[in-house]
């Protein structure tokens, strides 16, 4: 499907760099704490100045937990009947000391592996209510 037909699920949470998808958020250039989404302040009750400043995040980690999403979610996706439950992960994200939540794309989600190394894509949730592909963050096993 073309870029055309598609729409992110929330603007500013995600990009595709040349390097692949990435995580939009923020760090601290005092104490280094990363944050996503994107924070305005610092919150490292050890940081003496918050200086923050727009990073990317990703594109591998670990799953550290993993849970089955056994309902449809809100708007803005539209769900075809009917509806197919689908696994959700904790994800330590390399070299970032952050832990980011996201759809696992997997064949099946009984079936997922904690402790497993995951790469971050940009995949479709669904579609909206005029027929276009609703994007986000996804993880899917390397």
């Amino acid at each position: 499907m073309s870029k055309s037909n598609s729409i992110p699920a929330a603007e500013g949470l995600f990009t595709e760099t040349a390097d692949g998808p990435r995580l939009v958020g923020s760090r601290c250039a005092t104490c280094g704490s990363a944050y996503f989404p994107r924070a305005q302040a610092c919150h490292n009750p050890e940081c003496e100045r918050t200086d923050m400043r727009d990073a990317n995040f990703g594109p591998r980690g670990r799953l550290a937990s993993v849970t089955i999403q056994g309902y449809p979610p809100p708007a803005p996706v539209v769900w075809s009947d009917p509806y197919t439950p689908y696994a959700v992960g904790l994800v330590d994200l390399e070299d970032e000391a952050l832990r980011v939540i996201g759809r696992l794309r997997v064949d099946d989600p009984e079936n997922i592996e904690v402790g497993g190394e995951v790469e971050l894509v940009l995949a479709s949730l669904g579609h909206d209510d005029e027929g276009r592909d609703v994007i986000s963050w996804q993880f899917q096993p390397v």
